[in-house]
Formats: structure tokens, sequence, C-alpha cells
């Protein structure tokens, strides 16, 4: 491997973007320290809700820049939305909150409260990172490792969304309560446009792996972009498997499905400036280990490893859908880091359960939307949907307007269509189209694929803020009611599965969302660990090593997370069509890996 092409002249700006799961915190990570090696002065700022920065550095990193031990010149932040939403809910308020009549300011608390704010507060203060100068006084360079791509783009798209908003309402209110906060920082939403779209100041990393799914996100994301104005890209393809000397069919299969899918990547995609990252034996975690992932030179296979692998049986998908199957109808909610393959999983478990005669509705609230892909085909008693967060925000205006606007003469119908142009009024929409899929669950089976995890808990944010809301409107008679978040919370209705992988960050990341769900008063029923090597036997010394890798993050979900655990090994073939997804839940001779010295 050469230097990346990206550390060559970089810019002020890089952003690290992509599908989850593919190594855009890694390779952001080891760009910043390479970049602190030349000497330069770097921040690291994560704008994803599930950050891991943390877990990568092996530090606690909180609301405040932090300097890395051991890399001079290096300071790493994480951007805590709810800490933003906290200080902007305060900006806002306190000038006004011993002016106003106190039903008044409670009335924009409550505004003030929803997960859109949280969002806005964010992009508030990573709108500052690009625009304020004092930034580029202190650093060379501002490395942005960026959340999930469906986030990402909602992220990048809210300069313009907001610019535009605001240049129309001249009514000062919207779903954020005052807009006097949104006005003042017109200027910083339109400079950080002008930034992010100027190739002299700023390069989007689309990180990828070399699977088909995921060079078609980034096909998605590269669209996107464009059409943003922002055609300053080049693609890296992370975790590439070159072809090996060794008599090992797993690795000879998995060389080859890299090799395809590279080879049928998007024209478009492809023409892009790039460069390519091999597999490595270890995570990137730790200095030494960032150092190494983009070193040039460094051999693709280490010599065989001093262990061997050995085994017991684990559970396959097969023994939780004998127990979801009981009840006859429910909802399986598919959650999870994204590119963890929870796509995957929520299609083996539709199939498996359409197959053994239940009616079942396979959807996803996730934008990348690839369940359609998944399944390749018809399959009997199997429906698969979607819920379209652009169609439902359509829908939902024009049915906000029907109803609410009906009686409104012209001024106040113009308030209201204004209103409804808010971005915020996406996340009200899509809960909407999620209440009905849940109602769906009590007449038949609806598994949902969920979107990337940080999406996931705002959609769960919103059925929190509607079961208070009811509560309040409905006192004692709530008993009576079932609020969404009540199904949730009734593992009779709504089984939770967390997908994840035996590495040590998606397992980190896989917890948290555990303990975010406990606090939201819902129990995760299952964990599936996804793609094992271990579990596929491998021979090939590097993926050997990869293996031994997991044992200790199969023991640390079996031991402390998980009430039910099964384990899939990594496919040979890719789990695409219902006959291959079949194959995948009643994968034979799982098992768990040991390490024998």
């Amino acid at each position: 491997m050469d230097s990346p092409g990206w550390l060559t002249a970089p810019p002020p700006f890089l952003f690290f973007t992509g599908k989850g799961g593919v190594g855009k915190t890694s390779l952001a990570a080891a760009t910043a320290v390479a970049l602190a090696d030349l000497g330069r002065r770097v921040l690291l700022v994560s704008t994803d809700p599930a950050s891991n920065l943390g877990q990568v550095f092996g530090l606690e990193i909180g609301r405040e820049k932090l300097e890395v031990p051991g890399a001079p010149g290096l300071s790493v932040w994480n951007i805590d939305p709810e800490g933003a939403a906290a200080a902007y809910r305060e900006r806002v308020l306190g000038p006004v909150r011993d002016a106003l009549p106190a039903d008044l300011v409670a009335q924009m608390t409550e505004q003030l409260s929803g997960a859109c704010t949280t969002e806005i507060a964010a992009f508030d203060e990573f709108t500052a990172l690009l625009t304020e100068p004092r930034w580029r006084e202190e650093f060379d360079h501002l490395i942005f490792d960026t959340a999930p791509t469906g986030h990402t783009l909602r992220l990048l798209a809210l300069p313009a969304a907001w610019s535009s908003f605001l240049a129309g309402n001249q009514h000062g209110a919207s779903c954020l309560g005052p807009l006097s906060g949104l006005n003042a920082q017109r200027e910083r939403y339109e400079a950080a446009v002008a930034a992010l779209a100027d190739p002299a100041r700023t390069v989007l990393v689309l990180v990828s792996r070399p699977e088909r799914t995921a060079l078609a996100e980034a096909e998605r994301t590269r669209a996107e972009l464009a059409r943003l104005g922002i055609g300053n890209q080049r693609l890296v393809v992370n975790a590439v498997l070159a072809a090996t000397q060794w008599h090992d069919p797993l690795a000879h299969a998995m060389a080859g499905r890299h090799a395809r899918a590279l080879a049928e990547m998007p024209t478009q995609l492809a023409a892009l400036p790039g460069d390519r990252v091999p597999l490595r034996a270890q995570n990137a975690v730790g200095l030494d280990a960032l150092r190494r992932l983009l070193a040039p030179g460094l051999e693709v296979s280490p010599g065989p490893p001093e262990a061997a692998l050995e085994s017991q049986p684990l559970p396959d998908l097969a023994t939780l859908v004998d127990d979801l199957a009981a009840p006859g109808h429910g909802l399986v909610m598919v959650m999870g880091k994204g590119g963890v393959g929870k796509t995957t999983i929520a299609a083996a478990l539709a199939v498996e359960l359409a197959a053994r005669g239940f009616p079942v509705h396979l959807t996803t609230t996730d934008p990348a939307a690839h369940v359609a892909q998944t399944i390749a085909g018809e399959v009997p008693n199997l429906t698969v949907g979607r819920i379209d967060p652009q169609a439902e925000t359509a829908a939902y205006r024009e049915r906000v307007l029907a109803t609410q606007g009906k009686h409104l003469d012209a001024d106040g119908r113009a308030l209201l269509a204004e209103d409804l142009r808010s971005p915020c009024t996406e996340e009200v929409a899509v809960f909407h189209a999620f209440s009905k899929v849940l109602l769906e669950s009590t007449r038949r089976f609806v598994v949902l694929d969920t979107a990337p995890t940080g999406h996931t808990l705002l959609l769960l944010d919103a059925a929190g803020s509607y079961h208070r809301e009811v509560k309040r409107g409905f006192g004692d008679r709530v008993k009576n009611l079932t609020t969404p978040m009540m199904r949730l919370q009734d593992p009779a209705q709504s089984k939770i599965l967390i997908v994840t992988l035996a590495e040590t960050t998606p397992v980190l990341e896989a917890a948290e969302l555990q303990r975010d769900l406990r606090r939201a008063g819902i129990e995760p029923w299952a964990w599936v660990i996804n793609s094992s090597l271990a579990a596929a036997h491998p021979s090939e010394p590097l993926l050997v090593r990869r293996a031994l890798a997991e044992r200790d993050q199969i023991e640390l979900v079996r031991t402390q997370f998980a009430q039910r655990l099964a384990l899939v090994a990594w496919q040979a073939e890719e789990p695409v069509g219902h006959e291959r997804l079949r194959r995948l839940v009643h994968s034979q001779e799982v098992r768990e890996p040991l390490v024998r010295a």
C-alpha cells in the first residue's frame, strides 16, 4: 500500500463519511495521528451520536477538546448532542425566562425538548467549527468523523435547508420554538455551505468496504453530495483482502467476493480519485494500531499464529426463531450500529418465519433500505415494505394542511405551510408511520429493520415524547390506552434484537445501545453476533488472527450483556435471496471460539 492520496496536500477540513461499520472512525483517527506525526496541529471531531472515538484512543472524551497523550499536536472532541441541546435551550430561553408569563415559557420549553432541537443544537456547534476563525488559528486541520450516512446527509443538507426555511418564514415560530436563535446564525449557515463546497478548503472522503451493498451506499452518498454542490470527493475502500497463497477456501472466497465487488462498483463511483486499505490482522484500537493502519509497505498476511482454534457449540438463528414464532404474531425489531448486518439478519428472520407459515411484513426505517435487494424475489407469506422519510413527510404535510388548515384563512394556511417546511417535520412524519407498523404487529409478524443507531434512538425518543404527551392529556384514563412506547416496552408484543460483530468497537456500541434502551424501559430480548470468522474456521494466518481476536468479545457478550445469544458464521456466498438466507438461519456446527496456546 502506498501512502494514502488524501494525505498529499490535505485541505484544512477533511470529512470521513460512509455507511456505518466501514471503518470511517478508524481511518479518520489514523489520518489525524499521521498528520500530527508530521507536526501539524489537528482537531479530530465526531459528529456521530454513537461516537466511538473514546474507544479508539482509550480515552474518556467529553464535551471539551482533549489532547491525546503520545500524539503531540492532536486533540479530539465529541460533539455531545444532549449537552449542546441544553446549552442551546438556555441561549433561547435565558433572555426571556423572567420577561414572559410562566405558561408561555413552559410552552417554549416543551417546544425545545424534542429530538429535532437536539440535532439542530449539535449542528450549530458543527457550523461554528467550519466558520469561526479561532478554530483555523488554533489548528491546521479539522477532521470530522461523521455519523452513518443517512444522518450525515441530513447534517450536510441542513445549512441549505435552514437557510431556505429562514428566508421564507416571517412569523418567528417553528417546531423549534422562537426562530430568533436560528436567524442570528443565518450568515454562519451560508458560510458553512460555502466551506463544504470549496475544494480548496474541504475534501469529503467516502469510506466503503469491498462489498456490494457498502459500495452501493457509497454511490448513493456520492450522488446526494453532488446534488448538494459538494463534488470534492474521494473514495477509500477499506479492509480489502487480496489474493492469498494459502490453501484456505474461506480466504479464497473472501478475496473473490472483494475482487468482484470492486470490479462491479458503479461507474461514477469508480471514477472518483481513490485508495484501497488492506485488511489488517488487528483492530485499529490504540495509537500503535492506528499508525500501522496507513503505513505503506506493510505486509498483508502475517506469519502463522502461535495459537489454534478449538470450539464449543453456541445457538444459531433457528433457535431464536423457535421462540419468536411461539406467540404467532408480534414486532421483531432488529437494531444495531450500521454495517453489522442488521438488514441481512432481519431479512433472514422474516424469510424463516414466512417459511413456517406465518404472515410476515418486513419493513425498514433505514434510509439505505436494502431489504428488497436482500430478499431478491417473492416469498410466500412475506410482504416487503419501507417507511420512506420523503414520502411520509409529503403525505404528512398534505394531511395536516387538509385537516388543521381546512378552516384557516389564507394567512393562517401560509403560516402552517411554512412551519411544515421545517426539516423537523420529517421526524414527526416518520414517527406516525412507525406507530402504524406497531399496531399492525398485533395481527401478524412485523420484522422491522431499523436505521443506524443514532437515527433509531431519535425515533424511540419521539415514541417516548408521544407517550408523555398522552399521559399529560388523558391523566388517569391513560391506563385504558396503549401508546407506541408501551408496546415497545411490552416483551409480549415487541422483541428487540441487537446485532453486532465480534469486534471491540461494535460490541461497545451495542452495549451502549442496550443501556439507552433500558433507560427507556425497553429490555433487549436477544443479541446476534454476525459474520463471525471464528465460527467459519479459517486457516489463512491473517484471518485466523482476526478470528482469535473475536474470542474475548464473544465471551463478553455471552456472559455480561445478552440474555439470549446467536452466533452467525461469515458466509462464503453473499446471503442474498431466500434460499441463502434460510441456510444462514439453519447454519450447522456454529461454534464459539476458544484459544489453545
